[in-house]
């Protein structure tokens, strides 16, 4: 009779035990199973009381029977042995320490299996019934006196002597065979079993050395030998995992196509955890010098002291909430080979998802055409397949300008486009290509690449030509305005009236390369605008662009770039797509946000335009939390989470349960849980149903389902999709469609002009548009608005940073542009703070994490901040020309809690700079700007919020130019005057002027007043260095002298004259001699 031999082990602890199999439990129908083998013990996968093959891993889904799993979860790491993912506890199977409890799993038989283990652990040995024994069941019926040992796996290791085997089984045991021969009395003569130990569990004792490893690599070059890359299940155009189902069982579950597209990095302990300290002990710092402040009052200068005291608390507060979002960072690694793997496959069509990209534009006077084009040739370009890019350029303003130079766009990228791709060339637009200075034959070996190369300079030389012939055309506009090729009026010759326009340029009109090879569609979209309705600017044109794009390629992501934002890493796509459509985690994303970098900007960086503190720094915390925000620019989205649905929803994690209460007690308490969860879960399932419920009746009429009630559920389901999307049944249906695409049987015209009619001004009326889908109205800064609001629905967002930006664009290097930029940036924070999306009271109850929370009230109120910063800037003037101070008479307590703060400030600093990567001069350079815009731009963009929201006043700022230059950054050192300007300049002077005062009242006072003096001075000097760019800008450019000479030049004089006034050589130190002069003045 055939008996069965179980060996039960872990490779962890290095022990494996000869056990009895139970015959009659195992399964005997082979046809019952899958034919896939236990890669563990060589055991058949058995069957679960539902009928499906077991698995314990839902990650690779690597083959390993029940008892090996059990055995692994309880005695080994609890991880899969291939991709290293820790087991769940799977229905039947005991529970061990560390499990989560499991609302959804009524278990409660078999979860506490493990509980009387102590008990009849030995006999469940014995037995061969072992409930967590990981088995290889050998088949044998050889002799006892066999020559092959039965070793792992039924193999002998030649390594392993016999005298090194540990254990030894008699053949009475239970029917058990010996491990190893040996030398052994006649079977026939019975033999007593005398442990040494017999309480001691026969688990615990090691077996040699496994041949684990060995039989590892074997058994994955088999694999490997069979398939180099596994055929997988596949998506269709958007992301939906169909495909075809695996054709051969002995197929490798886990391969590199199967692996997370992406990971996160945390930042090292050696340096996030002494921040995290610092920041304890800076709390700590603050509250005493709060403390040290509030007790001790200057009654002399009660009024100084007391504005002092308020302006320290708000600036606490605002520290408070910049720092703590900051607490998480983290950063973020692609695995761009794995998306290649998964999703292109050698011989079949792509399944990467289709993208539609948004390219926004609105005077080509101020935003230069060439530069718009570079941006169109860098996307045309992108390496991502050409059927699944759609490029849709917006020209809010109408300009035939705009229109003509993309006509000759889409004609020069039939030649740049395969170029870019035969020598994958980086960056992808042109004018910054042939700009760089370095060697651009460094790895190149084509032979034809210097000839192409110089062929196609010439070839952008004469276009840039064609370009600027357009640009000077356009200068002066004819009195009957710009015509048609055909002799008809171009419709956008009025700005404020003229209907929508639609072109396609590039894709499914047969317009191909000089290669011959297809191109990316290229579409001109220019909304309807009529006098008396409401266009909301950007947000209403990138509106518009939604539904253009979902009428005619309906792709399931968008990315959306400024027109000055150029693609500069042509794998940018590829980059985003390794988390949108990573099957584990990228279901939640509702937007990947990369860091914005700038061409052009000076070597110093005067007005920090490069951001670097935030997006190296600040948004490296948030995609710790929730996610960074968005910033306008250089992000993708998931056209359905801009559609306002809530975000997949996500199972509650369970909660531990401790093994050691009695079932009884476990009971109660889950079946109290579980009605608390499913209330809860029914309330919050509340808000989500009618969304569920209209997109599954619509789901039922694409299946053409007529049954009477689906009928009348899809009908009223329809008038509600209408009431939020507008009248558009093409619209409707496409917002259905979560992975995207279009009909195949509408013609192209039909939906061209279902296009027309989504881009009318009227389109929007009565719709949820611009208050739940698409960008969100209401603010200047519509970025920061659509952004809260996705968060605020559950959804979160990814920063994503490869180490080549993938996009490039240009700043405004000159003070008064850049003082108007970062106005705009606060006036549109005012809107949002006085309107009903104020993060402060917006949003509970929601998927909004308080950490988020935090960041977004900081983004809204820093324009408030501006108030308490100017005067606490003009209090040391105040203090030097008063003699007061806003601090008593410093004692040694004081001076160390000063001194703790200065360096825990300065500590925060330079370790945020550590683990962010930032330099000390970028990081300086945001802390002088901080000071520059908020008593300029930020006072002046609180002022215009109020005045536009309370008032309904609009009020703008002219900017004059007053000088330039020639030469590099020429821009630079143009002097605008703008009314920003005043506030700072005051500071500067009066703070100068402090200076001068103070220093020459310490002069005519003698010694004991430079004590006292030495505090102002202090607080003077700071207003001043942090003014000091500013300084700089007004000045302009100085050919001979620096700055910095001519303003301590002007302090030195200041000083040594007042010195020279008080020291007098002329005058006698007994006064003035007075002698009579004789004559009579009465």
């Amino acid at each position: 009779m055939a008996t069965g031999r179980l060996v039960a082990g872990s490779h962890n602890r290095n022990e494996f035990v000869l056990i009895n199999a139970d015959e009659n439990a195992r399964i005997k129908s082979v046809q019952e199973l899958s034919g896939q083998i236990c890669q563990i013990c060589g055991d058949e996968i058995e069957i679960t009381v539902d009928g499906e093959l077991f698995v314990a891993c839902n990650e690779c889904a690597f083959p390993v029977c029940r008892p090996c799993y059990e055995y692994e979860r309880r005695e080994g790491n609890q991880a899969c042995p291939q991709c290293k993912t820790q087991y769940k506890r799977i229905k039947g199977s005991p529970r061990v320490e560390g499990d989560e409890e499991e609302d959804g799993i009524d278990d409660i038989d078999n979860e506490f299996e493990y509980g009387n283990l102590d008990a009849s652990g030995a006999h469940q040995v014995a037995d061969g019934s072992h409930p967590y024994s990981s088995a290889v069941l050998e088949r044998e019926s050889s002799p006892l006196g066999s020559e092959i040992p039965l070793l792992t796996y039924g193999e002998e290791d030649s390594e392993i002597s016999s005298d090194r085997h540990a254990l030894i089984v008699p053949p009475f045991m239970g029917n058990g065979n010996r491990v190893h021969p040996m030398p052994y009395p006649d079977p026939s003569t019975p033999l007593q079993p005398r442990p040494m130990v017999p309480k001691k569990d026969i688990a615990v004792y090691g077996y040699g050395s496994v041949a684990w490893k060995d039989r590892m690599d074997e058994w994955k070059k088999k694999q490997n030998d069979k398939l180099q890359v596994v055929k997988h299940q596949g998506v269709d155009d958007g992301g939906h995992y169909g495909g075809d189902d695996l054709d051969d069982a002995d197929l490798p579950m886990m391969d590199e196509g199967r692996q997370p597209l992406s990971r996160k990095m945390p930042i090292s302990s050696s340096k996030i955890s002494p921040y995290r300290l610092i920041i304890i002990l800076r709390l700590t710092i603050l509250g005493l010098f709060f403390h040290y402040r509030l007790l001790h009052p200057v009654k002399d200068a009660y009024g100084l002291w007391l504005t002092s005291v308020i302006c320290e608390i708000w600036f606490g507060v605002s520290w408070i909430l910049d720092q703590f979002p900051k607490w998480y960072p983290i950063q973020r690694e692609t695995y761009l080979d794995r998306l290649s793997l998964r999703y292109e496959k050698e011989g079949k069509p792509s399944e990467l998802a289709s993208i539609d990209v948004f390219v926004s534009t609105v005077d080509p006077m101020k935003e230069p055409p060439l530069i718009t084009a570079n941006t169109v040739l860098s996307i045309l370009a992108v390496d991502y397949p050409v059927d699944k890019v759609a490029c849709y350029v917006s020209d809010d303003g109408a300009a035939m300008l705009t229109f003509e130079a993309l006509s000759e766009t889409s004609e020069f990228a039939r030649k740049w486009v395969p170029f870019c791709k035969k020598f994958n060339i980086e960056p992808r637009a042109p004018e910054w290509y042939f700009s760089q200075k370095m060697d651009y034959l460094k790895n190149k070996v084509h032979p034809a690449f210097v000839r192409e190369r110089r062929a196609m300079k010439r070839e952008y030389e004469e276009f840039k030509v064609r370009i600027n012939v357009l640009v000077s055309t356009a200068q002066k506009v004819p009195e009957d305005g710009w015509t048609m090729q055909d002799g008809t009026p171009w419709p956008g010759n009025n700005v404020r009236d003229h209907p929508g326009m639609i072109q396609v340029f590039l894709g499914n009109n047969g317009v191909r390369d000089f290669d011959g090879n297809e191109l990316p569609r290229l579409v001109y979209v220019s909304r309807e605008k009529r006098p008396g309705f409401e266009h909301h600017k950007k947000a209403g044109a990138m509106n518009a662009l939604i539904r253009v794009s979902a009428v005619i390629s309906n792709a399931p992501y968008l990315l959306n770039v400024d027109c000055d934002h150029y693609i500069n890493n042509s794998k940018a796509l590829r980059e985003a797509m390794c988390f949108m459509m990573d099957p584990t985690s990228g279901k939640k994303v509702c937007y990947v946000q990369f860091p914005q970098r700038f061409d052009g900007i000076d070597r110093h960086d005067r007005y920090s335009n490069r951001n670097v503190v935030f997006f190296d720094i600040n948004m490296k915390g948030l995609d710790g939390i929730q996610g960074p925000i968005y910033v306008g620019t250089g992000c993708v989205f998931r056209r359905v989470a801009l559609y306002g649905y809530d975000a997949p929803a996500k199972k509650k994690p369970p909660s531990r349960t401790c093994n050691c209460w009695p079932k009884w007690c476990c009971l109660c308490c889950g079946s109290r849980k579980k009605k608390n969860a499913k209330a809860k879960k029914e309330k919050k399932k509340s808000k989500h149903r009618e969304a569920s419920k209209q997109i599954h009746a619509l789901e039922n009429i694409e299946e053409g389902i007529e049954e009477s009630n689906a009928e009348k559920s899809a009908n009223m389901s329809q008038v509600k999709l209408e009431k939020k999307f507008g009248q558009s049944p093409v619209f409707v249906a496409s917002t259905l469609l979560e992975n995207g695409g279009v009909p195949q049987n509408i013609s192209p015209a039909s939906l061209l002009k279902e296009a027309i009619q989504v881009i009318s001004c009227g389109y929007e009326d009565k719709t949820e548009w611009g208050k739940e889908v698409g960008w969100i109205y209401g603010s200047v800064t519509e970025d920061i608005l659509t952004g809260f609001k996705m968060h605020c629905h559950g959804w979160r967002s990814v920063y994503c940073m490869p180490k080549r930006p993938a996009f490039k664009g240009s700043a405004p290097i000159n003070l008064s542009d850049r003082l108007h930029q970062v106005l705009r940036w606060a006036l549109g924070s005012v809107e949002i703070f006085l309107s009903r999306h104020c993060p402060i009271w917006y949003g509970y109850g929601g998927g909004l994490k308080w950490l988020e929370r935090f960041s977004y009230i900081n983004s809204v109120v820093y324009p408030w901040t501006s108030i308490p910063l100017l005067v606490y800037c003009a209090l040391p003037a105040i203090c030097l020309l008063t003699g007061k101070f806003i601090v008593p008479e410093i004692s040694n307590y004081a001076s160390l809690i000063f001194m703790a703060l200065f360096i825990s400030i300065a500590a925060t600093g330079i370790l945020e700079m550590q683990w962010g990567g930032v330099g000390i001069d970028d990081w300086w350079r945001n802390e002088q700007f901080w000071v520059i815009g908020g008593v300029s731009s930020h006072l002046f963009a609180l002022f215009q919020g109020l005045l536009k929201v309370l008032a309904g006043v609009n009020t703008n700022f002219m900017v004059t130019s007053k000088a330039a230059d020639d030469g590099d950054f020429s821009e630079l050192y143009i002097f605008k005057w703008t009314s920003l300007l005043i506030p700072p300049t005051t500071l500067l002077i009066i703070n100068i002027v402090g200076v001068v005062v103070g220093v020459s009242d310490a002069i005519n006072n003698g010694y004991d007043s430079w004590g006292p003096l030495f505090g102002r001075l202090f607080f003077a000097l700071w207003v001043i260095i942090h003014l000091y760019p500013f300084l700089k800008g007004l000045l302009g450019k100085q050919d001979r002298m620096p700055t910095i000479i001519l303003v301590w030049s002007i302090l030195l004089a200041s000083i040594l004259t007042l010195v020279w006034v008080r020291i007098n050589p002329f005058v006698s130190k007994d006064g003035p001699v007075l002698e009579i002069c004789g004559l009579n003045c009465d």
